[in-house]
């Protein structure tokens, strides 16, 4: 070959278009959280202990809010999938831009059709099973979420574990044009932030703001770098 096809990624940063990216990751992130809130709205049964006590929650939805979480959630996390690599084309080091684009892989085959969509199967499982059959309910909606939900949740763990280690690695060390402590801006911040929330009991909007940790997580870090874009530009031009 004489030539090779760049896919349009050019030697010096594109800010134009990590910015566009950024944009819209932060648009998938807010239907990623719309989806979630839907899902997560609601108190549960004080009554009940465990998982049983969290599945209790779902009961009341509704089949088409339980759609429309699947639905808005499907579209939101690919696109914030699709948009990490806007933080990639930020990444100037080769070993955690490799670590961060295997981790974002990973997250684009596992997240929304992996964990997302299966997880709103179970709990359209669990409440019809609980009509027609509530003795045994659980227990089958536990199979079920172990069969066809828990194995691709492990798999997106670890490749969202790798993604983070490579973004926090490369900001927390200097190898983008952010300043280093902008690896705050990064999911595992967001998300144990609103995990937080947890310590206020069970009411309706806590529950549904900590259903969508995720999402907030998505929200701070392209919300953070995109705040923080004009930082980025004055460093990365001192340096040139």
């Amino acid at each position: 070959m004489r030539t090779f096809n760049d896919i349009g990624i050019r030697r010096e940063i594109d800010w134009d278009r990590i910015r566009k990216l950024l944009l819209i990751g932060l648009l998938g992130g807010g239907m990623a959280f719309v989806g979630d809130w839907l899902l997560g709205f609601g108190v549960c049964d004080e009554h009940l202990r465990g998982f049983e006590r969290k599945l209790s929650q779902y009961l009341t939805l509704s089949d088409t809010t339980i759609f429309w979480s699947a639905f808005l959630g499907l579209i939101g996390i690919s696109l914030e999938g699709l948009c990490y690599f806007g933080i990639y084309r930020l990444i100037q080091h080769e070993r955690y831009a490799h670590i961060f684009r295997s981790g974002v892989f990973g997250y684009l085959m596992f997240a929304a059709c992996g964990v997302h969509v299966p997880c709103l199967s179970s709990v359209f499982f669990y409440k019809h099973m609980m009509l027609e059959s509530p003795d045994i309910a659980y227990t089958l909606s536990v199979r079920f979420g172990t069969y066809f939900l828990l194995p691709a949740m492990l798999l997106f763990l670890l490749f969202f574990l790798v993604m983070s280690i490579g973004q926090i690695g490369a900001f927390a060390k200097g190898h983008t044009p952010y300043p280093n402590w902008c690896w705050i801006f990064s999911l595992p911040v967001g998300m144990a932030a609103t995990m937080l929330l947890k310590l206020t009991g069970n009411h309706a909007v806590t529950n549904a703001l900590t259903t969508a940790w995720i999402s907030i997580g998505n929200l701070w870090m392209f919300g953070g770098l995109l705040l923080t874009m004009r930082l980025a530009k004055q460093g990365n031009q001192a340096s040139n």
